[in-house]
């Protein structure tokens, strides 16, 4: 029986080192890629990767789970990839095309949903990925993000509304 996030962190918390490893490999890979679609680079977000499961083991033993992991975590990827990003010369880093996942049932190239979220605002594109590339709520959003729901809502319904008049990836969005 899998265990709960917040039984692991119990457990993290009184040096069970087991318990790390479990979390560590539940939730690596989001890590890496919220990681990667923040620095747009696949060793920054290896470098990411690793200093976000360093700060949770800092946290413990007080560590207390509020939230979900995710949550949690979102945050803390989000502050420790753009500190990252702010200390490597900018660049047109082709790379970060892949961190965005290629649109399943359309013929929508990826450069051009690329392009697409890329020509969003910067709040507006981060709901959007959160939502329906990281699958997380509206109230998941607002609190990882410490915005209202009714924020996130607005956010996300102007983004959307956005992607649906754009031609290059309008059947996607609708």
């Amino acid at each position: 029986m899998e265990q709960r996030d917040e039984e692991l962190i119990g457990r993290m918390n009184e040096g069970d080192a087991e318990a790390f490893e479990v979390l560590y490999h539940r939730y690596r890979d989001w890590v890496h890629r919220l990681a990667w679609r923040f620095t747009g680079n696949q060793a920054d977000a290896l470098d990411v990767l690793q200093e976000t499961f360093v700060y949770l083991l800092k946290k413990s033993p007080d560590l207390r789970l509020t939230a979900s992991m995710t949550t949690f975590l979102y945050p803390v990827v989000k502050h420790l990839s753009l500190n990252t990003r702010r200390k490597r010369p900018a660049s047109a880093d082709e790379e970060m095309l892949d961190a965005i996942p290629a649109p399943a049932a359309s013929g929508t190239p990826r450069a051009e949903l690329a392009a697409a979220l890329g020509a969003l605002s910067d709040e507006h594109r981060e709901v959007v990925l959160m939502r329906f590339v990281d699958d997380m709520s509206l109230d998941e959003i607002a609190e990882a993000l410490a915005i209202p729901p009714g924020t996130v809502k607005s956010r996300l319904h102007r983004a959307l509304e956005t992607l649906r008049t754009d031609p290059r990836v309008r059947e996607y969005f609708l």
